[in-house]
């Protein structure tokens, strides 16, 4: 094997993606085979474009300040690799002499880590590639969950939790537009926020199942006169009976990305058609919506604990996995008992260009909501130290003496 190593990060930033880069340096250092590690800038383009940082290079406190920094600080891409770009991320890497090659990402990711090992076995060259998991989305096969999807869990529960504070001093109806194309996880984590029986959100919208306006509009109505106000959370992947994106319906032309997706995150059309809904069907005058975009991918001092931890660890593992066993792979976490994790290497073709979706038993029957098997799940990957709310006890209200005419 050749003695170079080269870490790239792919997709979407969160908020520990460094800590599984500063895990492989960190490993890489210990281990006196390897005599450079570098970090390509901006993913797969910066390998096509020979842009390196020597990161042999770094302090060790400026790599551990690094890794608790949010988003990704070799910079990212949303470039889809086909075979002759994969080629050239080989040659390149060929050139350089390098002889492990780590690339921290999501599905795709791993589908352009396949490519690359399948390219170099034909030619016959010594290279070790690893993909190391990574996305909010948590929809990566063979995994229990995935870094980065925990911080980001932790945040939205946090923010509903917030939202739910200021819905109940000034009622009405609100709406939220979480990510997730064809995964509903991270909207699901919006429950892990209530704490009282009347708390929001009250529905929950995942693309796990199909989206009927005039059943969403009924189900607003009816916990409205319920609770006098309600609280929305809603998949940006939802979509109707025939899989179509309810946002591709909107009559606007919204762009795609270099995958062919509609872009759901870049707008907030979802959100206000919604609202207008709901406003146009029921007359009630006081309706809200947003949309979290990519606040919730990086967002800074929102950290689990248990994310940051398994981030680092990943990329350790993903160094031991490349110096030690004698093939390619994708490093999964899986669960032990209640709480613990395992961290095995897969064959990437298990895991390249797959989408997890959330299992039935994680979501109610009425399909607005999650089960308490889903509060089980995710409760332990929030981390410790998430905060809590507090009422006044409406059991020393006054009694009425006021006559009235």
């Amino acid at each position: 094997m050749h003695n170079k190593a080269l870490v790239a990060q792919g997709g979407g930033p969160t908020a520990v993606i460094n800590q599984s880069v500063i895990g492989v340096v960190l490993e890489c250092r210990k281990f006196p085979q390897i005599e450079r590690i570098y970090g390509a800038l901006h993913g797969v383009r910066g390998i096509v474009d020979e842009d390196f940082l020597d990161l042999t290079q770094e302090t060790t406190q400026n790599l551990e300040l690094v890794a608790e920094t949010p988003s990704s600080a070799l910079g990212s891409t949303r470039d889809k690799p086909d075979r002759a770009y994969c080629r050239e991320i080989f040659e390149t890497l060929k050139a350089h002499e390098i002889g492990y090659f780590f690339y921290v990402g999501g599905n795709d990711s791993s589908d352009t880590v396949r490519i690359v090992a399948e390219e170099a076995e034909a030619a016959g060259y010594p290279l070790r590639s690893i993909h190391i998991p990574k996305t909010v989305d948590n929809d990566i096969v063979e995994n229990d969950h995935t870094p980065g999807y925990p911080s980001a869990a932790r945040f939205v529960a946090q923010a509903f939790m917030g939202i739910n504070l200021d819905n109940k001093a000034l009622p009405g109806v609100y709406i939220a537009v979480v990510m997730g194309r064809n995964a509903g996880f991270l909207t699901a984590a919006s429950a892990l926020g209530k704490k009282f029986p009347d708390d929001g959100p009250h529905l929950i919208y995942l693309p796990e199942r199909n989206f009927d306006p005039d059943a969403f509009v009924a189900a607003v109505e009816a916990t409205y006169e319920r609770h006098g106000r309600c609280i929305v959370a809603v998949s940006e992947g939802i979509h109707d009976a025939s899989g179509q994106p309810i946002i591709g319906q909107l009559g606007k032309a919204l762009a795609t990305d270099a995958h062919g997706n509609l872009e759901l995150s870049g707008t907030g059309a979802l959100a206000d058609r919604l609202a207008d809904l709901v406003k146009d069907r029921l007359g009630i005058k006081r309706v809200r919506a947003d949309t979290f975009g990519y606040m919730q991918r990086s967002f800074v001092g929102c950290f689990s604990d248990v994310d940051q931890r398994e981030a680092r660890e990943v990329g350790e593992k993903a160094v031991k996995y490349a110096l030690w066993g004698d093939t390619d792979g994708s490093v999964t976490i899986q669960r032990v008992g209640n709480y613990q994790v395992d961290y095995d290497l897969v064959p990437l073709v298990k895991v390249a260009a797959k989408t997890r979706t959330m299992p039935d038993h994680f979501i109610d029957e009425a399909g607005t909501g999650v089960t308490d098997q889903f509060h089980m799940y995710l409760r332990p990957l929030l981390g410790s130290g998430m905060p809590n709310e507090f009422r006044l006890q409406t059991s020393n209200r006054v009694a009425k003496i006021r006559k009235r005419g």
